[in-house]
């Protein structure tokens, strides 16, 4: 299997605080995601991965199959690749439809939410729909050149979450199943899901992904020295499989694109930064930031401002340099 070089950004547009916002009927804007991923093509961008979530698909599924759809050839006008993600274990535990939080004054991500969500994760009668909603996507674009790989699940935690006295499970019972399910679809795209901390809580979840996952992923979002030390033990452990980083990129920690772009390309390691275009999602902020700080000296992710301009123009520069496309 081989999966050619390229780098992208996770890309949600500027006017969705979370994944529901950019999904939705009523809040989906296609000529806004045109517009954003015409700005990802101008800088040498030629893939996207973006989240999906299982609430969207279960209000209108013919809908949401259509958003998708639509979506997909937005990106291919753009000659994007797309990697989409099904579930997630990041942020607000308990996903809801309708209308969406307003953004918190200079709080990163403070509206972006789980997939399925804690609770749903947490009862078993779920699980059916899940699996509808999984396969139907699936099914629907299992042969869809347009698909990069399937994500099928972010930052995956152990199950059940922290206990009062500090326990914790040491498996997330969705996780397998997702690959099952995955697997009985038989599409042409390869699977994956990251390895994102080498907590030892989640030692039987990273055993379990790099041997079931098609191509081995894992985020990054550290200096230059643990990102070359990190390509190297996930090539290792890849044992002649692609290795893709789908996040990387916070700049006040070390990891730029003029830091990762020459190892990412040099190791032949296809990466995805964390952000587009500095929106509702607030990512421009660092972790644990809020209004009392006021404006930081630098920002955390993202790389254009809403007008089309870049945060840091310089940067430019190296993207011109890694280009897997004409610009």
């Amino acid at each position: 299997m081989k999966i050619e070089w390229c780098h992208g950004a996770n890309f949600i547009p500027s006017n969705a605080v979370n994944q529901l916002e950019m999904w939705q009927e009523e809040t989906y804007s296609p000529a806004l995601i045109e517009r954003e991923l015409r700005m990802a093509r101008g800088i040498g961008m030629s893939c996207v991965r973006v989240y999906l979530h299982d609430l969207a698909y279960e209000q209108n599924p013919a809908g949401f199959l259509s958003r998708v759809e639509q979506f997909l050839s937005i990106a291919e006008k753009q000659s994007l690749r797309v990697a989409f993600v099904f579930f997630d274990d990041v942020w607000l535990p308990e996903p809801r439809m309708g209308a969406q939080p307003a953004p918190l004054p200079l709080v990163h991500n403070s509206g972006w939410v789980q997939s399925p969500g804690v609770s749903a994760l947490g009862d078993v009668s779920e699980y059916p729909r899940l699996k509808r909603y999984l396969q139907d996507v699936m099914v629907h674009f299992k042969d869809d050149s347009r698909i990069l790989f399937w994500d099928l699940y972010n930052e995956p935690y152990p199950m059940p979450r922290p206990a009062p006295d500090g326990s914790h499970g040491t498996m997330n019972p969705l996780l397998p199943l997702a690959f099952d399910w995955a697997r009985e679809v038989g599409a042409s795209q390869p699977l994956t899901s990251c390895v994102w901390t080498w907590d030892s809580i989640f030692d039987e979840i990273n055993r379990f992904v790099l041997e079931a996952s098609d191509v081995v992923s894992f985020h990054c979002y550290a200096g230059p020295e643990a990102l070359k030390e990190k390509i190297g033990a996930f090539k290792f452990m890849a044992n002649g499989r692609p290795v893709i980083c789908t996040e990387y990129m916070a700049r006040p920690q070390g990891s730029t694109f003029k830091s990762s772009l020459p190892l990412f390309h040099d190791y032949d390691v296809p990466a995805f930064c964390w952000g587009l275009v500095a929106g509702k999602t607030n990512t421009i902020y660092p972790y644990g930031w809020d209004a009392a700080k006021g404006v930081p000296p630098l920002w955390f992710h993202d790389v254009f401002n809403q007008d089309g301009t870049l945060l840091y123009p310089e940067e430019m520069e190296i993207f011109r340099k890694f280009s897997p496309i004409q610009i």
